[in-house]
């Protein structure tokens, strides 16, 4: 037998299959549909910081978000989807440049009733994989039952941060602040949700309509790891363009490769009902059910090996 990684790995695989076989029939029995869409697209969503890998004159999907979203505005209430992404210059012990994400979106809910969702949905997995209530990571005992922790992003920056989250925003340093000083503070005992985004960190999610400043946007971090990005989703088309033009802005003024818009995503948005939606990093959620800091652990080859 080969004396390599693959052989020391069997066990972190053998649990990477039961939570996505155990994801698929989460979504099956509360009569979500199951769908694929390209991987190959024309012009994926323009992010500042994101960039996506080149396939001749189009490029590869750097999230399923843009094709899914057409699909609820076609009248699809309910769909999941487990697939491969692909970023540039990701790399590291929580990155990879092709990686696993489960994105689900539902007709009808906002942002609330998707941290519920999501809380199930782990909670199935974890009880599936036989971890049942208590997941031990790194030493650390994090408990399961429900309800889970909710924490503002204003009162992280009060409680974690030496500055307030205005003051992070106007030095252009929130992504700095969030990443050192606040995200490895997050749910050590309890799975802990973070929600309401600054506007200026809103991505594609809705505002709130009785504060436009902040965003219906959270993530889920566990043991101070980032596991998923959700939001009530925006269905405003002419809000999405300028956003989207905001972030290519800032794309060609620091030297990113420019993206045509995706208008036939915006052309859909016109139809798309109130709705949830949510990116899940699969690898991330195995390396928590595996006990590992690291990604390679939980894949059966690196990019390196290749």
């Amino acid at each position: 037998m080969e004396n390599s990684r693959q052989s020391y790995i069997k066990r972190n695989l053998w649990i990477r299959a039961k939570i996505i076989q155990a994801v698929g029939t989460f979504f099956i029995d509360n009569d979500y549909l199951e769908i694929e869409t390209p991987c190959r697209i024309p012009a994926p969503a323009p992010e500042a910081h994101i960039d996506a890998e080149v396939s001749g004159d189009w490029f590869l999907r750097t999230s399923p978000e843009l094709c899914m979203k057409r699909l609820i505005a076609a009248g699809y209430p309910r769909i999941f989807q487990i697939c491969r992404c692909f970023r540039q210059k990701e790399r590291g012990p929580k990155h990879l440049p092709e990686m696993t994400m489960l994105e689900w979106y539902t007709a009808g809910h906002n942002y609330f009733n998707m941290m519920e969702q999501c809380e199930e949905l782990i909670r199935f997995v974890a009880r599936r994989s036989g971890f049942e209530n208590f997941l031990v990571y790194q030493g650390n005992s994090i408990d399961l039952n429900a309800p889970w922790s909710r924490m503002s992003v204003t009162d992280a920056f009060e409680k974690f941060s030496s500055v307030s989250m205005e003051t992070a925003i106007l030095q252009d340093r929130f992504d700095q602040v969030m990443a050192f000083d606040i995200e490895p503070n997050l749910g050590h005992k309890k799975p802990l949700f973070l929600y309401d985004y600054p506007a200026s960190a809103a991505s594609l999610a809705r505002l709130k309509p009785e504060n436009r400043s902040m965003a219906e946007r959270f993530e889920l971090y566990i043991s101070g790891l980032e596991l998923c990005n959700a939001f009530s989703e925006l269905n405003d088309p002419v809000e999405q363009r300028t956003r989207f033009e905001n972030e290519e802005k800032i794309r060609r003024e620091s030297g990113s490769r420019a993206y045509p818009l995706p208008e036939k995503f915006l052309e859909s948005l016109q139809f798309m009902p109130e709705a949830s939606g949510i990116a899940l990093g699969v690898d991330r959620l195995v390396m928590l059910f595996a006990n590992t800091t690291n990604i390679d652990d939980v894949v059966a080859f690196t990019p390196e090996e290749l």
